[in-house]
């Protein structure tokens, strides 16, 4: 029995079962007395009633009905191990993407993969970055006592500027590494012009490419550089299921690279133990639900409309974004006041990042609480801009 095939007839009786679960679980006590519980020790599984969560980018979508059932089958059998599921999604994204199961790696959403590059890199010197980029992971070796990142000046428009990239390459970089789309910044880099980038510059040192927004993107095929891994390049892409896939609590992503790039890499994490089997199953099931991610990435650009709609109505300016957010310039207001007014209404934004102090984020949620965010802006704004 084929690869193809033996997936097919998995979800096929999976979704089955898993039908049969969900319908049980729903009619227990059991499952109510759990949600009363939660509630009654303030816990929440996701925002709080009437607060508009527009601070981190997940997809409230999600997960999807197919991923929910898998999710159900998966966590009754969560006493073992997931090698097997594991096993089963590094085979679907190989098949995708015309690789060798050999080139994948998965993690515990794709913080793991970048978190273990960076540490990889750090062993013979710095990761090299743009001034503003998603750099959590690699302040990895920093916090541990490591060196910081080498970063290029800042640029007028915020896009990253590839030729000062490439020319700040020197012996001492390990690896250099650009999230595509950007954030917080939310522009996209030309697809062209990366490659290029990437082609010369692999040559000289290692390069990350994060691709964590690119399913949100206009072209998502035509924007990613996996390409360059099926040609050997040394090159490692980095994708997660947590934004459109709409998983960023059930914590699944992989990295994309040649062969020895992989063994390197992951000699620094934990593997199939380090994942969970409904986050697995959840992925598994959400790989290729096509009707899902098209439903959601319809939603998030309508709120993206939104948002700019309204930032313009009040006269201020966003980047063009091909993310689920914005990156909107508050003029002389700055981005912690704003983000304070903006909490007094319940919506939830981010602030002020590095010394970038006029620039405030806004990611999309459901279109009623983008509509509180455009309903909150007026007042948050001409309160900041008093207090600044």
């Amino acid at each position: 029995m084929n690869d193809s095939i033996s997936r097919r007839l998995f979800l096929r009786g999976s979704v089955a079962t898993a039908t049969a679960l969900i319908a049980g679980a729903c009619a227990s006590s059991n499952v109510y007395a759990l949600s009363t519980n939660s509630e009654k020790l303030g816990l929440h599984y996701g925002p709080k009633l009437g607060i508009a969560k527009l601070d981190s980018n997940e997809n409230p979508y999600g997960p999807s009905k197919a991923a929910l059932e898998q999710m159900a089958l998966a966590s009754a059998k969560g006493a073992y191990y997931a090698s097997e599921p594991y096993r089963y999604l590094v085979s679907m994204i190989a098949e995708k993407n015309s690789l060798s199961p050999k080139n994948i790696s998965l993690s515990s959403g794709s913080s793991g993969v970048l978190t273990y590059a960076a540490i990889a890199a750090s062993q013979t010197g710095k990761i090299l970055g743009p001034d503003l980029f998603w750099d959590t992971t690699a302040r990895a070796p920093e916090r541990a006592g490591g060196g910081k990142i080498k970063r290029i000046a800042k640029t007028s428009d915020l896009s990253i500027d590839l030729d000062a990239l490439y020319a700040a390459i020197d012996d001492d970089v390990a690896m250099v590494q650009v999230t595509n789309p950007n954030n917080p910044t939310g522009m996209l880099t030309d697809a062209r012009k990366l490659r290029e980038f990437c082609i010369k510059a692999s040559k000289k040192t290692l390069v990350l490419v994060d691709e964590a927004y690119n399913e949100v993107t206009d072209m998502p095929a035509e924007n990613s550089m996996v390409s360059l891994v099926r040609e050997g390049y040394n090159v490692v892409i980095a994708k997660t299921f947590s934004k459109l896939y709409g998983l960023a609590g059930m914590r699944v992503g992989y990295m994309m690279a040649p062969e020895a790039l992989v063994e390197q890499i992951t000699r620094f994490g934990l593997g199939g133990y380090a994942m969970n089997q409904a986050g697995l199953a959840a992925a598994i099931a959400s790989y290729n639900d096509e009707a899902f991610l098209k439903m959601s990435k319809s939603k998030i650009i309508e709120g993206r409309e939104m948002v700019n709609d309204a930032v313009k109505s009040n006269g201020l300016y966003a980047l063009p974004s091909q993310t689920s957010f914005v990156f909107v310039d508050l003029g002389q207001g700055n981005a912690d006041i704003f983000r304070e007014r903006m909490a007094q209404q319940n919506v939830l934004i981010r602030g002020i990042y590095q010394d970038y102090k006029n620039w405030s984020r806004v990611s999309m949620g459901l279109l009623e609480d983008v509509q509180k965010y455009v309903d909150a802006l007026p007042r948050a704004l001409e309160e900041t801009l008093r207090s600044t």
